[in-house]
Parts: C-alpha cells; sequence; structure tokens
C-alpha cells in the first residue's frame, strides 16, 4: 500500500485497525533490518510522502516530508551554507542495503552523525512532528520555532523509535550555519592515547565538529571562517592536515554494534570487547564495532544495540515497561512495526 498525503495515511491506519491488520512503514527502506524482526501483515509504504514543505534560512527553521532524501535537503541547505546540526547518516553501506536514506528513517533510527558532538543529536533539533497515532488520528506536536517548543516534547519520544508509536507526516528541524572546514589527523596512536587527545579536544575552544579514533588515528574536524580556522589551526600544532576522515571500518559479514559509553571508559571497553573492527566517535562515547556472533555475550553489560546481525541486547525490565507504556499510549494496537523494539 502507498500513501502519497497525510490524509492517505489516516485511511490506510483506520482501515489497518478496523481489520486488526499491523503494518510495517517503510520509506527509503535502507534501515529496515535495524532492530527485531517485525513481521507485519502488509507494508505502507510512504516514499511518495517526500518533498521540502517549509525552509526559512533566515530564521534557520526547515520543514519536510519523512521521506524527503538526505542528500535532497543537505544540497538545499548547501546552497545556504546551513546544514543540519546532527548530520544524520546514511548507512546503507554499513547495512548492505539499498534505496534513498530518508529523513525520517534517520531520525527514526537516531542515525547521528560526527557533528552531533558539537551540536547534539537528533532529538536536540528535531523542534515539531505531525504524525499518524495508532487510533487513526493525525495529530502535531512541538512547533516550528524554539520559543513555541512548550510542554510534552513528544517529537523526543519519536527519535531512534524505529516507527513503532506512528507514522511520521513531517518534522521541523533548526539547522546551522556552515563554514569552511580542516580535518586534522594524528597517527601512530594506541586506544588510550587516542583517546585522551580526543577528550583533550573536546574540552579545548576548538568548537570540533568531529573528533573520531579509527584504528591508530585520532581525527578532528574544525569550522570557520578563515580567522577563526587559521587560530584552531595553530592550537592543534603537529597534527597533519587530511582530505577526509578515513573511518576504516569495514565490518564485513561480522555483526554491527552501537555501544554508548563515558568517554573515560572507551579504552578499558575497547580491550574488554577485543572486537576486530571499530571505529570511535564522540571522543569515544560512541564506539562502532563489528564483531563475530560468538563475541556477543561480551555487549551484555553494556549499552549496547546491535544494528545489524542476529544478537539483540536484553533490555532492563524498568525501560521495558516504560516502552510498553510509552507504546500504548500511542499505538494500544500494536499495529505498527510490532515486535521492533521488543514492544
Amino acid at each position: 500500500m502507498f500513501a502519497e498525503t497525510e490524509a492517505q495515511v489516516v485511511d490506510t491506519v483506520r482501515a489497518a485497525r478496523e481489520g486488526r491488520r499491523t503494518l510495517e512503514i517503510v520509506a527509503g527502506g535502507t534501515r529496515r533490518s535495524v532492530g527485531l524482526p517485525a513481521p507485519c501483515d502488509e507494508v505502507l509504504d510512504v516514499s511518495r510522502l517526500r518533498g521540502i514543505v517549509d525552509y526559512q534560512p533566515e530564521e534557520l527553521i526547515l520543514t519536510v516530508r519523512p521521506s524527503t532524501p538526505l542528500a535532497e535537503i543537505e544540497n538545499v541547505l548547501a546552497t545556504r551554507n546551513q546544514r543540519l546540526g546532527f548530520e544524520p547518516q546514511d548507512w546503507s553501506a554499513l547495512l548492505g542495503s539499498c534505496g534513498a536514506a530518508s529523513i525520517g528513517g534517520a531520525v527514526s533510527a537516531n542515525a547521528d552523525g560526527p557533528a552531533a558532538v558539537r551540536f547534539g543529536r537528533a532529538r536536540d533539533h528535531l523542534l515539531g512532528i505531525r504524525a499518524v497515532n495508532g487510533f487513526g488520528e493525525a495529530f502535531k506536536a512541538g512547533g516550528k520555532v524554539v520559543k513555541n517548543v512548550t510542554g510534552f516534547d513528544i517529537p523526543k519520544l519519536f527519535c531512534g523509535a524505529l516507527g513503532t508509536l506512528g507514522v511520521l507526516t513531517e518534522l521541523t528541524f533548526r539547522v546551522f550555519p556552515k563554514g569552511p572546514s580542516l580535518v586534522l589527523a594524528k597517527r601512530g596512536l594506541d586506544p588510550d592515547e587516542g583517546f585522551a587527545l580526543l577528550r583533550e579536544a573536546w574540552s579545548s575552544p576548538l568548537d570540533a565538529t568531529a573528533l573520531i579514533l579509527a584504528r591508530d588515528t585520532a581525527y578532528v574536524r574544525i569550522e570557520g571562517e578563515a580567522q577563526s580556522l587559521a587560530e584552531k589551526r595553530r592550537l592543534l600544532d603537529g597534527w597533519s592536515e587530511e582530505e577526509t576522515i578515513d573511518f576504516g571500518f569495514a565490518p564485513g559479514p561480522r555483526d554491527i554494534w552501537r555501544v554508548l559509553c563515558k568517554p573515560t571508559d572507551a579504552g578499558a571497553l575497547v580491550r574488554k570487547v577485543a572486537a576486530p573492527v571499530w571505529y570511535a566517535d564522540r571522543a569515544g562515547a560512541l564506539l562502532w564495532m563489528a564483531a563475530e556472533p560468538a563475541q556477543s555475550t561480551k555487549f551484555a553489560s553494556l549499552d549496547a544495540e546491535c544494528v545489524r546481525g542476529s544478537a539483540r541486547q536484553p533490555r532492563s525490565a524498568a525501560r521495558a515497561e516504560l516502552d510498553r507504556r510509552v507504546k500504548a499510549a500511542f499505538d494500544p494496537l500494536g499495529l505498527f512495526n510490532p515486535g521492533r523494539m521488543g514492544v
């Protein structure tokens, strides 16, 4: 089933509710493997629900439909030297999927990129949404300007919910200026040395928009106009200039884990897991690890998510109960992607 408008989404959800039929929500389709398997009765394809609704560069506000490709949004913002602060990522190569990564999918999967270390994650920039809940009701939450976002911040619940709470039909973000950038690297580091350097950079006036440790190399990306960029460059004496960040992440057929931790704990965690392939984002606050299925038990006590593979991280009883209550409030019949987050 296809839906090109919010009204069509409402009609489809009401029909599914009446027939007690579950719906898999699909847009670009590049992240369908993320989360637990969610066998559904029907597929609701919202890939035609796309396009930029409103862009006010002077107000730093952008409103888009959920299936708008990330590339399209980035191109439009680039014409005004602006960017989405959380730098949403296309995981197609990572997951071995096809299609055009969409903004709705990036928000639903919490696909934040390196710039989140400077500007914050998706939930920090999603000002408002329109969506259709499990009652077949279209609703809006949040606003289109920062000062109007009051009360319960419902849009944050949709960040990382993997389409289990409702069908997004519109999203509003604040955007940020984007200046010239420079990537600097220091090589030949062991993990403890690399993480220490990145934490130092994080606490400095650099305002780095990327703090990456990949293999034996630390990367710092800085941005600013010419004078500001030159001043920041002087603070990184002894670092070499690079064309781009080489993440060096070639997971092959292994399971892929996304692990959150304290930056000060990152070195010890890397040694404990001993994943054959890994890299660190946000100065170690986020680790991407490619591990053999037999290593899945090493992630049991961590704040970890398997984004590709058969292993799944069990949630605490308290977290599971909270997820069930939130799901019941938006989708009491369990119509949307049932089981994808364990509820």
